[in-house]
């Protein structure tokens, strides 16, 4: 599958902020079980951090997933960061694909762009992190030779 990354562009930047926010709060109260009320604050938070005053903080970088016609198909957030063992890895924010277009193979097909994008900066590793919920998405990474490294439990009692 051709596809290819290119940044993302500050006219499509409000629309991505303001639809990754609505999102993550989302699956905060739906995949992390968190109440609505922490997941509000929790997310007005972690964009206050990561989106200070609509931009994007320093050290993260946006793209757009391209399909071979030029078509905006997904996007891409990725940070360099150290794992757990001090390791400089390429970590993934988020990756997401339009919903009309998914489950076609774009997203199997964009992670060896991430994978590309690690290796072209002297990188080794990729990581990323998948709320407990998402069952397609830890699929998907399983199947490309990604490992779960942990895996966080909580009871409400």
């Amino acid at each position: 599958m051709a596809l290819r990354l290119r940044p993302l562009r500050t006219d499509e930047l409000p629309g991505y902020v303001e639809h990754n926010r609505a999102a993550y709060e989302r699956e905060l109260v739906t995949q992390a079980e968190l109440s609505p009320e922490q997941a509000a604050a929790k997310t007005a938070a972690d964009w206050d951090r990561l989106f200070p005053g609509g931009r994007v903080a320093p050290g993260n970088e946006l793209f757009g997933v391209e399909d071979k016609s030029g078509e905006r198909v997904g996007d891409l957030w990725i940070t360099e960061r150290e794992d757990d063992g001090g390791e400089k890895v390429l970590y993934v924010y988020a990756i997401e694909i339009v919903p009309e277009r998914r489950g076609r193979g774009f997203g199997r097909g964009a992670m060896p762009l991430v994978e590309d994008e690690a290796r072209s900066r002297g990188i080794s590793g990729v990581s990323l992190a998948v709320l407990g919920g998402n069952d397609v998405a830890r699929s998907l990474y399983r199947s490309l030779g990604y490992a779960e490294r942990a895996v966080f439990m909580s009871k409400t009692v």
